[in-house]
Order: structure tokens, then C-alpha cells, then sequence
């Protein structure tokens, strides 16, 4: 069992197909009076409960909001990885996203510093739930 890639299952796997080409999805509601983007991925808007929400195309863009350097994590295959920086950015279009932030050492880090995405295991074949290549987002200062 690879703990490090998600299960994809048939709602999800819009998202996941299009990591692995190198975009972020997110989700928008299209309730008259409402528009809010969400993510995590969800089959209904978590601000207005509506079921009417489709997947649109993030830019990619974020502010760091929060970080924290993990230094020790037991589960494979984290334990290869440490140290490294787990971290909440917000998105150009709203939501906040947990991540990784990679590319940067931690005495760099600062609150609200400009970050672009990146795709940790495109075309590196990595698999997902149902045989899916997967890549994870995580992101980068600008």
C-alpha cells in the first residue's frame, strides 16, 4: 500500500487526469447568488450546499498562509522525505489548499510570499486507484 497517492475513484478522477497533465481543477459552484470555488474536490458546495458544481481550471497561482517543517513522519514513504515543509496556501481563487512547499529552503519562508504550482510524479508514472497516473500538486516560490 503506497500511503503518498490518493485513491482515484470516478468523481475524483477529473482532477486527478488533469495533475497528471500539469493543471489544477477546482471546483465552483454554480448557484445563482452563490459562485464560490471550493477545494478539496466535493460533489456539492460546502458554502451553499448546492448540488450544481462543476470543475474549472485553477491558475495555479497561491500565497503561502501557514507552514510547519516536519522533521520525523513514520509512514513510508515520508520517513525518506524529512525534513520537509507541509504548508496551507491560498489560492488566487479563493480556496485554501494544503500542500508541500518544495524548492525552498526554510529560512525563506515567509507569510504570504508568492507561489506557483508544480506536479510532483507527472509522467513519472506513478499509479493511482484503477491503474491512474497520478501527479500530486504541490507548489513553489514564483
Amino acid at each position: 500500500m503506497r500511503f503518498d497517492l490518493p485513491e482515484v475513484d470516478a468523481f475524483t478522477r477529473p482532477y486527478w487526469d488533469a495533475a497528471a497533465e500539469g493543471r489544477l481543477l477546482l471546483r465552483r459552484c454554480r448557484a445563482e447568488g452563490c459562485g464560490a470555488a471550493h477545494h478539496y474536490p466535493r460533489e456539492f458546495c460546502p458554502y451553499c450546499w448546492s448540488e450544481d458544481v462543476c470543475w474549472e481550471p485553477a491558475a495555479g497561482r497561491a500565497t503561502l498562509y501557514t507552514w510547519s517543517v516536519v522533521h520525523r513522519n513514520d509512514l513510508p514513504p515520508f520517513g525518506d522525505r524529512v525534513p520537509y515543509v507541509a504548508a496551507v496556501v491560498d489560492l488566487t481563487e479563493g480556496p485554501r489548499m494544503m500542500t508541500e512547499i518544495i524548492d525552498c529552503p526554510e529560512r525563506e519562508l515567509r507569510l504570504g510570499m508568492p507561489l506557483v504550482v508544480h506536479f510532483r510524479g507527472a509522467g513519472e508514472g506513478n499509479l493511482g486507484g484503477e491503474g491512474a497516473a497520478v501527479a500530486i500538486p504541490v507548489f513553489r516560490p514564483v
